[in-house]
Parts: C-alpha cells; sequence; structure tokens
C-alpha cells in the first residue's frame, strides 16, 4: 500500500514536499516513482529512484526545479518541487515496483497511490 501526503495549494514560485509511505512487503527491494495526471491530461512520469538512491530519472519539464528522494528505513520516498508553475497543477501519484533499478514506463509500475492534489496559483 502506497500513501501520498503533502500537496496543497501553493503560489507560481513557491515550494512544496510530497511524501509516500509504503507498507506491506517493503524488505524485497523496490523501484519509485511520482506520475501526475493532468485535468484532460494522460498521467505521465515525474520522477523515479532505483532501491538504494542507486540513480534517479526526471521529466524534462521538471529537471532543476524536483528532486525526488528515498529513505528506505522509513519505507518512504519523497518528492521535494521548488519553483513551482501553473503547469505543475495535477494529482500526483506514486508508484512502486519490486526491483533495484530506475523504472521510467507507467506501465512497469504495480501499485500505486490514491493521489494527492497540486494546485500552483498564477
Amino acid at each position: 500500500q502506497l500513501v501520498e501526503s503533502g500537496g496543497g495549494l501553493v503560489q507560481t514560485g513557491g515550494s512544496l514536499r510530497l511524501s509516500c509511505v509504503a507498507s506491506g512487503r517493503t524488505s524485497t527491494p523496490y523501484g519509485m516513482g511520482w506520475f501526475r495526471q493532468a485535468p484532460g491530461k494522460e498521467r505521465e512520469i515525474v520522477a523515479s529512484i532505483g532501491w538504494s538512491n542507486s540513480g534517479t530519472y526526471y521529466a524534462d519539464s521538471v529537471k532543476g526545479r524536483f528532486t525526488i528522494s528515498r529513505d528506505n528505513a522509513k519505507n518512504t520516498v519523497y518528492l521535494q518541487m521548488n519553483s513551482l508553475k501553473p503547469e505543475d497543477t495535477a494529482v500526483y501519484y506514486c508508484a512502486a515496483n519490486y526491483g533495484y533499478i530506475v523504472y521510467v514506463r507507467r506501465a512497469t509500475y504495480d501499485f500505486w497511490g490514491q493521489g494527492t492534489q497540486v494546485t500552483v496559483s498564477s
């Protein structure tokens, strides 16, 4: 099970930190990712991270502004979002899949959270 938190309303240029706590078979290595879906658009990857912080991936649209990290002792992955823009407005979803590597494709993720709304006002 994945539970996200930290979403909310923020002004352009502001920051938010999303958290996702995993429960269940957390002793098995798993890669994690953050996706987002804006109204009328497809769900897209934002960032992903490997099991031992061994690698990360960022969508071009968030490079230099967002940072993904994880704390395996707390079974938690974070998404620090800085310099937020109105186009970052979306429901953000946490996802996980067993394995060590950085997963990028949406179809490779087996487990999903319920989502948390991020709204950036102009």
